[in-house]
């Protein structure tokens, strides 16, 4: 009896974990660590007196707790520490609450914030995050604290999993989505921007009729842009500016968006998936301390 190969999954990105081994963290003095618990993906990050250590980005399981801890899990191996030895965590997120190990749970806005403001410097002012199932544009000030935020989470359109759609559907691996988005000979008009099902429609249709998978891409692609870039309006876009969220990765939404702002967002070296579970240990970091001075009262 023959079986069939298994289907591949386009909208698969790649999970990873990674740790810094210039850094002793038993030499350090407080490990903080966030845990992000997103709609789609989940990161656990790991800091020793505030300087990145220890991270893993992994995609979010049917079960939040479970989903928290393996991340967690995730990031720890091959750190040379366990669990018991981080002084304190904070989980965040759309799972926020249901993160067993966490001492406390602090909004997702508020920890994109602190941690572009790690990730990008004292400069940041306004916050494009965009999730896997929402967007948010967010305010800051100079030490990453929230001044304005604006959501929006009543479609997949214009977030991670809209993208994940539309590489299944035209069975292009979601790394190379963005970069095939530019190789046409002129911008398509962009596709629905209303609705995923819509949008997923209206690309189904435009194949039939012979349009090329680059074409459709960009059609998508400037749909999403043009989805945000109403977001981000509404809020104000005040320099410096930068995305968060996996969506930062692809070339073909961040360009387009860019050319709507007339401005080039602010870029770092730290992987943008990881800002808000950053921001999360940051906020551990900053309330552990505040733990130990009530103690020494």
């Amino acid at each position: 009896m023959t079986q069939e190969a298994p289907k591949k999954e386009f909208w698969r990105w790649k999970e990873y974990n990674w740790h810094d081994e210039n850094i002793d963290p038993r030499a350090g003095g407080i490990i903080s660590a966030g845990v992000d618990v997103g709609s789609v993906s989940s990161q656990a990050v790991i800091m020793v007196d505030g300087k990145l250590f220890a991270f893993a980005s992994m995609r979010t399981g049917s079960d939040s707790p479970d989903s928290a801890r393996n991340a967690m899990k995730w990031a720890l191996e091959g750190a040379s520490i366990s669990i018991d030895d981080i002084n304190f965590i904070v989980g965040t997120g759309y799972g926020r609450v249901n993160v067993p190990m966490a001492h406390k749970a602090i909004t997702e806005i508020a920890c994109h914030a602190r941690g572009a403001n790690y990730m990008y410097g004292p400069t940041v002012r306004t916050i494009l995050d965009m999730g896997g199932q929402d967007c948010k544009a967010i305010q800051c000030d100079e030490r990453g604290k929230v001044t304005n935020f604006l959501m929006n989470d009543k479609c997949a359109a214009g977030t991670g999993r809209g993208m994940e759609v539309f590489a299944n559907l035209l069975q292009i691996p979601i790394e190379d989505v963005g970069d095939m988005s530019f190789k046409v000979d002129e911008e398509p008009d962009p596709v629905s921007s209303t609705c995923v099902v819509f949008a997923k429609t209206e690309a189904a249709g435009l194949l039939r009729q012979g349009w090329g998978k680059n074409m459709v891409l960009a059609a998508y692609s400037s749909a999403m842009s043009h989805r945000v870039f109403t977001l981000i309006e509404r809020l104000g876009v005040t320099p410096e500016f930068a995305i968060t969220g996996g969506i930062a990765k692809n070339s073909g939404v961040v360009r387009r968006l860019e050319a709507e702002l007339g401005m080039k967002a602010l870029k770092s070296d730290i992987d943008s998936q990881i800002a808000g579970a950053l921001g999360a240990a940051l906020f551990g970091k900053a309330l552990y301390e505040k733990k130990l001075k009530k103690a020494k009262k």
